[in-house]
């Protein structure tokens, strides 16, 4: 069992490092194009659409069994999708590709997830799912690294000839099936004994999904208005670095500082977090605390300094808060459904990412910092509804025992 984890745990690095290959030359290869600027926001809300409709058809898909094979499958989806976005000169193509991409990448994202907690035991789940954020939070930083290294450089430039941009999806696309490729040959998954003889309804699988309890619905809003923050704090954090006038390189120390700073957190201090009972609690603390610290950062002076020590606060709660978010909801699921319920989670994610960026644009536009008090706004509205989630349980709980 613990083998499986740590062989996701690397997946999930792997991963974190082939996805991200494209992420640093998109604004250059998009701009090279002449497209308008506006369609960034565009590309990436497509995408996360893409998320959104994805995420709750792998989830029930899987918990029918074969979950292995619906992630190749979305892997190759996302290979071919990535593929076309390289060599698809005209936006609209673009755009849809774009969907296509989102679609298929997010089957191993909620699979993988829902896989380690299926194989968990209760007291390590948390802690394991700290191991895969982080293992994605490295790749991710890596990826970015190697994807402006193959841009740049020289020698990359001359023998893979990545002076044509195009050159980056392409071998995000060839190494990204060589990826699903790995996890066909390597992934084990146990074989799941149903007693019925039924084959199982995709359809009556959404309608099972459509029936969670109210108090878990509130939650998975909570968890949309959390995540519109976040996206837009990562999403224009680096906009705003360029209007102060840093360079790349300065963003990119920062970046990775923010790395080093995810990893201490997920190794230290989620299996702390996570022994106590109380997540609801801690996860809408979190939230009202961050709230405070954007609503600081961002107005005050030294700017550098403060996003390196205050804002390095945040970053510590915001990787605590994935996992814990993570393991609580998994604990609404039954045995046999936790692909649907993490699908589902991940579909409400994905609305927020978005909503987030189309929403943030125009903020951003209006003033920078109307954007990052919206962002603020956004936590506190989620630690609202999770406070709410908390007085639901607890009259439920208290009915139960009057019964």
């Amino acid at each position: 069992m613990k083998k499986t984890v740590y062989l996701i745990v690397f997946f999930s690095f792997l991963q974190g490092i082939i996805h991200n290959l494209g992420h640093p030359v998109t604004p250059a290869f998009v701009s090279g194009l002449g497209i308008p600027n506006f369609m960034f926001g565009v590309f990436f809300a497509t995408m996360s659409f893409g998320l959104m409709i994805g995420a709750p058809i792998w989830g029930v898909l899987s918990d029918h069994g074969h979950k292995k094979k619906y992630i190749v499958i979305g892997l190759l989806i996302y290979s071919i999708g990535q593929f076309l976005f390289g060599y698809s000169h005209y936006p609209v193509l673009m755009v849809i590709v774009r969907f296509i991409s989102g679609f298929g990448v997010v089957a191993s994202t909620t699979l993988l997830i829902s896989h380690v907690i299926e194989i968990s035991d209760m007291k390590d789940r948390a802690k394991h799912l700290a191991y895969v954020g982080a293992a994605v939070t490295l790749g991710a930083a890596l990826g970015y690294f190697i994807g402006g290294f193959l841009a740049t450089n020289e020698i990359m430039r001359s023998f893979f000839g990545t002076g044509d941009l195009r050159r980056i999806f392409l071998i995000q696309a060839i190494a990204n099936t060589f990826y699903a490729l790995f996890i066909a040959s390597t992934l084990k998954e146990e074989v799941r004994l149903t007693s019925s003889l039924r084959k199982p309804s995709f359809i009556a699988g959404l309608k099972n999904i459509s029936k969670i309890e109210p108090s878990l619905l509130l939650f998975l809003i909570s968890l949309t208005f959390i995540t519109i923050g976040s996206t837009n704090l990562s999403k224009y954090l680096d906009v705003y670095f360029n209007e102060l006038g840093y360079n790349p390189e300065q963003l990119g120390t920062f970046v990775m500082a923010t790395g080093f700073v995810s990893l201490f957190t997920s190794i230290f201090l989620v299996p702390i977090f996570a022994r106590f009972k109380k997540l609801l609690s801690i996860i809408a603390l979190i939230q009202v605390l961050s709230a405070v610290i954007v609503f600081y950062v961002f107005r005050a002076n030294q700017f550098l300094l403060v996003v390196y020590t205050i804002y390095m606060i945040y970053v510590v709660f915001k990787t605590i808060y994935q996992p814990l978010e993570q393991n609580y909801i998994s604990l609404q699921a039954k045995d046999g459904k936790y692909g649907s319920v993490m699908g589902l989670r991940q579909s409400f994610v994905s609305i927020g990412m978005v909503i987030g960026p189309l929403l943030g644009g125009l903020f951003y536009e209006i003033k920078p910092s109307l954007l990052f008090d919206v962002s603020g706004i956004t936590f506190l509205i989620g630690a609202f509804l999770l406070i709410w989630v908390y007085i639901l349980q607890k009259k439920k709980f208290k009915e139960i025992n009057e019964v």
